[in-house]
């Protein structure tokens, strides 16, 4: 007796496909998948860059070269960490450079009660600043652009009132140790980067508070009817993000021996910011992707090491810039259109 073949009924439940339904199908796939870019693209445009300074820049694989490069990106990761948790709410921080020339205007005028007291005043009004920035935003209700642009004109402008338009030396011994000072070979300002990465990477993934600063961002309206504290949670952030601003300042200063508030921390913004996006935290809000903002500042500074290694100007590098937040930004839109 010859068996019948068995054809399954068109209601009879199919066999789960493995790679799911919105998982590539493979490799190929994958690197056509808009959520694989924003997720690993960071880290293979380091690599990439890591590799090509490798066989073609002369003295880049150097270990003098990678300490110069990571002791000019600690104060860009530094400012770009609170920059993340700002954006993770859906928000934005104009005035971070302005924040960083405040706590520099404020340092030399109390290094004389000491170093612990000029450090505390500094990263006071960073607070300060963060503290009247989440206000704005989560009290009155003004736009994030608008509040934090308030501050980034007026920021520096009080800088120059305190700072009498000067710029100041800095001769304190143990200030300037936080600049140039090394531990087991490896500058401060490297250390307290990586300790402060570790620290926010912490905050976001294990804290309630950074559970509550994920879901503000993803739906802040939702968030409130949960009962999350979402006024509260915004002003952590902008302080959060106003203190690693003014501690920048304070190692920036340190480092280059003097306080100058009419230049110190310009343009900073838009490295943070930019730090931020290409790491693959979404400007829409609702996650904060602390490595890859590390990463993504990292990739910003190579990027311009690797042009002035190979005589291009600076005008190059800001153009390669925009085309990489052009590209992180349009990543990101696919994937949310998806």
């Amino acid at each position: 007796m010859t068996q019948a073949a068995v054809t399954p009924s068109p209601g009879a439940a199919q066999p789960a496909d493995p790679a799911g339904p919105d998982r590539p199908a493979s490799p190929l796939a994958r690197l056509r998948d808009p959520a694989w870019y924003q997720e690993y693209g960071v880290y293979v445009a380091v690599a990439a860059l890591l590799l090509f300074n490798a066989l073609f820049t002369d003295h880049f694989m150097t270990a003098d070269n990678f300490r110069t490069q990571l002791v000019q990106v600690a104060p860009i990761v530094i400012v770009a960490l609170g920059m993340a948790l700002v954006i993770g709410t859906e928000g934005v921080d104009l005035s971070v450079g302005s924040t960083m020339a405040l706590a520099a205007a404020f340092l030399p005028l109390y290094l004389g009660y000491g170093l612990v007291p000029a450090l505390v005043v500094a990263l006071l009004a960073g607070a300060v600043v963060g503290a009247v920035n989440g206000a704005l935003v989560s009290l009155i209700g003004l736009q994030p652009i608008v509040a934090t642009l308030a501050l980034f004109v007026g920021g520096r402008g009080l800088a120059l009132v305190v700072a009498d338009g000067q710029l100041k030396q800095i001769v304190n011994p143990d200030l300037l140790s936080l600049g140039t000072g090394s531990f087991l070979g490896v500058p401060l300002v490297v250390w307290i980067a990586g300790l402060l990465a570790l620290a926010v990477a912490f905050l976001v993934r294990r804290t309630t508070f950074g559970r509550q600063i994920v879901a503000v961002g993803g739906n802040r309206s939702a968030a409130a009817l949960a009962g999350l504290p979402v006024k509260r949670v915004l002003i952590g952030v902008y302080v959060l993000c106003g203190v690693f601003a003014a501690l920048a300042g304070i190692l920036a200063t340190a480092r280059l021996t003097a306080s100058d508030p009419s230049s110190l921390g310009t343009l900073m913004e838009l490295s943070a910011i930019t730090a931020v996006v290409v790491g693959g935290t979404p400007l829409s809000g609702g996650s904060v992707r602390v490595l890859g903002t590390v990463a993504g500042a990292l990739l910003m500074q190579l990027l311009r090491a690797t042009l002035v290694k190979h005589d291009l100007p600076d005008s190059t590098a800001q153009i390669a810039q925009a085309a990489i937040i052009v590209a992180a930004v349009y990543v990101a839109r696919e994937r949310r259109s998806r």
